[in-house]
């Protein structure tokens, strides 16, 4: 079993770095400032020498093309639905005359107000068109051959 390296009491305020190379050695990582062990820079050294380059980003949060931490903004509740588009459809079933009215007083109604529902009211008002105009023409024949 090891144990970590004892953590070196030098600089108290820098975070221990088990990642960081042994002191003196050539790579640089285990100088203050560097990306490894003194990210983000610590007071009184200077900034590590990548951020001094152009066209490189700065060193810290939040990096450009990057949202801020945190909550995300409150969404929007969800948009109505026309309840005369709805109707419209359900008195298909029943009366259809009545299921015409519904659907212009809904598209009028979504127009103004926005809601939703459009696609409802406009399948009421086609749909309640073919059944009139079919009980129109039921009539018509029934009356043609009656008398």
């Amino acid at each position: 079993m090891s144990y970590p390296p004892p953590v070196d009491h030098r600089a108290p305020y820098r975070p221990y770095d088990p990642y960081a190379s042994p002191p003196g050695s050539p790579t640089g990582w285990d100088q203050p400032g560097t990306p490894v062990s003194g990210y983000p820079p610590q007071p009184g050294y200077p900034p590590p020498a990548y951020a001094a380059q152009p066209g490189h980003p700065q060193p810290g949060y939040p990096q450009p093309g990057y949202p801020q931490p945190g909550y995300p903004p409150p969404g929007y509740p969800p948009a109505r639905t026309n309840v005369m588009a709805i109707l419209s459809l359900v008195l298909l079933l029943f009366f259809a005359p009545a299921s015409i009215v519904l659907g212009h007083i809904a598209k009028k109604q979504i127009r103004q107000t926005g809601e939703q529902g459009d696609g409802l009211a406009t399948a009421g008002l086609v749909v309640g068109y073919l059944i009139t105009a079919a009980y129109v023409l039921l009539w018509v024949v029934w009356a043609v051959l009656v008398f």
